[in-house]
């Protein structure tokens, strides 16, 4: 078998959640005088592609340490919903299930299409992949329960909706943007539809139920949309760990993987090499306007 990334490239660029204390790099020693280099790293555990444990909203939940092999890697799906929800608006498991099958214990990937807005990204936008991102609602959560989901993972800041997260507070431009979408499309002001009985519902909900998510997913995704795969997440053996930097796989028959190794050559690449999908901007850009 062979392995697809599904991970942002890291560095001192790359964003973490708003707020977070993003990747800091220094040098303490040097080939010369040294005859090696070394780096001091200082970064929280919310930037780039990372997976979030229990314990970061749960306290008697796991950490990352406790998180078994078995449950990291197992059969699972990537969804597209780029087609379907733009700046600020809700999919739904309707949504989802119309596109892929998913099934009881699968790894779910959820592929908005915002990852097109990351820092690697020449369409790069932070506040659009931050705080403009489609999100979930309860009824989401609530069939994630019911398919006995082992992990989600999403391709934007948060598998919360932003403007159901501390975001809103913090961007009251954005959230009158997203007040305009919601009363025009749902029917309801924001503050309404994502009342403080929803805060951080996919945090705060599903953790106790031990499903967790991974967030900022990127790299190759756009080869493998609705389609099957092994899925596997690396974290670190972290104990104490709330969350953990790590990385996201695919893992395909080597027949697949040279038929799309094929089509990558023929796409549009970042400057780190992972595949672009213009379409998926252009569809999202409709979407929103």
């Amino acid at each position: 078998m062979k392995l697809v990334d599904l991970t942002i490239p890291l560095g001192v660029g790359t964003p973490p959640w708003p707020t977070y204390i993003p990747l800091e790099l220094k040098y303490f020693k040097r080939l010369a005088p040294n005859g090696a280099n070394g780096q001091v790293v200082t970064h929280s555990n919310h930037v780039g592609t990372h997976l979030d444990g229990e314990i970061h909203f749960y306290t008697p939940g796991k950490d990352i340490a406790e998180l078994e092999l078995d449950f990291l890697v197992n059969e699972g799906v990537i969804v597209d919903l780029s087609d379907a929800v733009g700046d600020y608006e809700v999919y739904t498991s309707k949504m989802v299930e119309e596109r892929v099958e998913v099934k009881e214990g699968d790894i779910l990937l959820i592929h908005t299409g915002y990852h097109h807005f990351g820092w690697d990204q020449p369409t790069a936008d932070e506040i659009r992949y931050m705080v403009k991102h489609p999100g979930p609602d309860r009824e989401f959560a609530e069939w994630a329960k019911k398919k006995k989901l082992r992990w989600l993972g999403v391709d934007c800041g948060s598998a919360d909706h932003p403007m159901n997260t501390i975001i809103r507070d913090w961007m009251p431009r954005q959230a009158k943007e997203a007040d305009k979408v919601f009363q025009k499309k749902y029917g309801k002001p924001l503050a309404e539809f994502y009342d403080d009985s929803k805060y951080q519902l996919m945090h705060i909900e599903m953790f106790p139920h031990g499903i967790i998510h991974a967030e900022c997913i990127g790299g190759d995704i756009d080869l493998l949309l609705n389609q099957r795969a092994t899925i596997g997440f690396f974290p670190w053996r972290f104990v104490d760990g709330e969350a953990s930097i790590g990385r996201c796989v695919a893992f395909v028959e080597d027949d697949q993987y040279q038929e799309l190794m094929k089509k990558k050559e023929g796409m549009k690449k970042t400057k780190f090499g992972d595949a672009i999908n213009p379409d998926h901007v252009e569809s999202l850009d409709k979407l929103s306007a």
